[in-house]
Formats: structure tokens, C-alpha cells, sequence
């Protein structure tokens, strides 16, 4: 698969998610556990994918694209301290659909600026064959992502 379209379905799914948590009732306090978790999961896996794989060869094809991946990591880097605080977090505390509603405008934003700005830049630069590479490589990559948000790279940074 296409390391683009790749990062594109991740998106896709987290924002399923994202509305499914949004369309959960108030008090379903074990369901909104349960997104969170699965949430935690995906861009947890997501961004390791992301900094180890498609990040550096992003910068490489296009060159162009350094301030917008420098601005990613950041953008990653409070994600996923916001996901190790939300992994920790009782759904029953007033906190947690606070949390997560920061994190859902957080990461809509970053999804947004990637699809929208950058991701053709990458695209043209890099070609189908490269691409196709390069998604082979991200996914190999998903088995040695991370559970814990913290243990991804730009959670240091």
C-alpha cells in the first residue's frame, strides 16, 4: 500500500473513533474506556510509524516539506503526553471528556494540515514506486511501535 494512503486510513480510523466517542452517551463510562483505549492504540502506533518511517524520508524527498515535519513532531509530542495522561484518566473523572475533546481538535488539526498541505508536496516528490516502498516499510514498522504513548520518540523531544 501507498505509505500516503496508509497514514491517510489511520486517519480515517482514528476519526471514526473520534465520533463514536462524541455520539457515546454521557454516562457510558466503559464504552468511552474502551474508544479511549483503542484511540491510545492507533495514534500511539501512528505516530511511531510516522517519526521512524515516513517523517525522515518525507525530508529527504522534499526537502521543502523540513518545517512542516518539524511541526508535526511537536504537534506529536503534545499528542502523546495527552495520551499518557487519557491512558491513565477514570472515565468517570470530570477531566476525561475534556481531555479527550482537546485531543480529538488537537489531532484534527494535525490530520488537516498533513492531508492538506504537505501530503501532495511528498507525493509529487516521491512517485508511486517510492511510495509503495515506503508503505511496506511503515508497516513492517507497526510491529515494533510502542504501547506506551511516552515511548515514542518526540514524547522527549
Amino acid at each position: 500500500m501507498d505509505g500516503i494512503v496508509l497514514l491517510r486510513d489511520d486517519h480515517k480510523t482514528v476519526e471514526k473513533l473520534f465520533k463514536e466517542f462524541e455520539r457515546a452517551d454521557d454516562d457510558a463510562y466503559a464504552r468511552k474506556r474502551e474508544i479511549a483505549d483503542e484511540v491510545i492504540r492507533e495514534l500511539t502506533t501512528h505516530a511511531w510509524i510516522e517519526e521512524k518511517v515516513f517523517y525522515p524520508a518525507a525530508r529527504e524527498a522534499a526537502p521543502d516539506t523540513t518545517d512542516h515535519v518539524l511541526e508535526s513532531v511537536e504537534e506529536h509530542h503534545v499528542v502523546l503526553w495527552m495520551l499518557s495522561e487519557l491512558a491513565g484518566l477514570d472515565p468517570k473523572d470530570e477531566r476525561f471528556d475534556a481531555k479527550m475533546s482537546v485531543l480529538m481538535e488537537n489531532v484534527r488539526h494535525h490530520v488537516e494540515e498533513e492531508e492538506q498541505e504537505w501530503f501532495p508536496d511528498v507525493r509529487k516528490a516521491m512517485g508511486r514506486n517510492r511510495l509503495l516502498e515506503l508503505g511496506e516499510r511503515m508497516e513492517a514498522a507497526r510491529k515494533n511501535a510502542p504501547s506506551n504513548p511516552l515511548d515514542v520518540p518526540s514524547a522527549d523531544e
